[in-house]
């Protein structure tokens, strides 16, 4: 760990031990091998990772050791070191200008990061861990790297009597799919906040799909409103119905009581865009809800199998910890899947805690 430490903060040091393997390999070798133009190896080397003045130290040193070693070998002052000295020089007003462009690029892609960031945030502002007896946990794995925010998405928005919970998945992917989940996502907030009904908040979601994206995506999705006496209405848009862990271990599929087209789907069929009834659950304290995308249920393994979520989401969820019940279940799912994913997928559990 030190020495890893000591590379990344000192970018001459990679530089330097390659010349000094150069001079070593020159002195074993002995005149006849000529390895005087290997010396801009370290100039080269310091580009990667040094300032532009880093780049003309190394230069200075990578010339010293070749007129050391020129004249141990007897090349003091003939071609060869000429020819060696002009490489290094070269290399080194080269790796200069290298090194202005990388650091330029650098700090252009810590502003960008910077931005994304606070997008990021203003699209997915963090989910309140608790609302009086009901406690949230979340997990988000995007495909994209370093991305919190992708084609899956999921939000709890705090209302009169507990909370209003959507999760859901756009279809498609890249910067379109991005847009979907942006005007999903804002158009949830701002409806589930108000004096709407749960079954109100899919037109507006609907006419926000039309009005607002390229209309020719649709969106998968599970609007819940969850009580503080436990009780859970849910509306399934055709999405995974959540998985319900109820005090003794046993796994329920909370079955949607109708099935419904996607969101965006509705207008273009002529249906009401409302969808289904709602159909509800009723949580004893310390029994649990999981609401997930298909990131989750069709993460597949070497042989493409699935993975099993009623199979073996149970032992995960026992945890008593929501936040650690999500990472075990992320454990779990890595290990079906050998590690890693090209996938979204998202994860909400809401849990009814004892009212004491």
């Amino acid at each position: 760990m030190l020495a890893q430490t000591t590379t990344a903060h000192q970018p001459w040091v990679i530089p330097v031990a390659a010349m000094g393997i150069v001079a070593m390999a020159s002195i074993l070798a002995g005149p006849g091998f000529g390895l005087l133009p290997f010396y801009t190896a370290g100039p080269a080397l310091a580009a990667a990772r040094g300032t532009s003045r880093t780049v003309l130290g190394v230069g200075a040193f990578s010339a010293a050791l070749c007129l050391i070693s020129a004249l141990i070998d007897s090349h003091f002052g003939n071609t060869r070191m000429l020819v060696a000295l002009g490489g290094i020089a070269f290399v080194t007003a080269a790796a200069c200008y290298v090194s202005r462009v990388r650091r330029q690029a650098e700090r252009d892609l810590v502003d960008v990061r910077e931005v994304a960031e606070a997008v990021q945030d203003v699209l997915v502002p963090p989910l309140p861990a608790q609302v009086g007896p009901l406690t949230l946990a979340d997990s988000y794995l995007s495909a994209t790297k370093s991305a919190r925010v992708g084609g899956d998405l999921c939000q709890a928005v705090p209302c009169e009597d507990g909370l209003r919970v959507m999760i859901a998945d756009v279809q498609g992917k890249g910067i379109e799919a991005l847009r979907t989940a942006a005007v999903v996502l804002h158009t949830f907030r701002e409806a589930a906040r108000g004096p709407l009904g749960l079954r109100e908040i899919a037109p507006r979601i609907e006419e926000a799909l039309e009005s607002l994206t390229d209309g020719e995506r649709f969106v998968t999705g599970v609007i819940a409103e969850a009580r503080h006496d436990g009780s859970v209405d849910l509306l399934n848009y055709g999405h995974p119905a959540p998985l319900i862990r109820r005090a003794d271990g046993r796994l329920e599929v909370a079955e949607p009581s109708e099935h419904a087209l996607p969101l965006g789907l509705a207008g273009l069929c002529g249906l009401d865009p409302a969808g289904p009834t709602a159909a509800r659950v009723v949580l004893a304290p310390d029994e649990r809800i999981l609401f997930y995308t298909d990131g989750l249920s069709e993460a597949r393994d070497e042989q493409g199998e699935f993975y099993p979520v009623q199979d073996r989401a149970g032992g995960p969820l026992a945890h008593p910890g929501p936040v650690r019940a999500l990472q075990e279940l992320r454990a779990d799912v890595d290990r079906h899947t050998g590690g890693g994913s090209d996938d979204d997928s998202a994860l909400l559990l809401l849990q009814f805690e004892r009212v004491s």
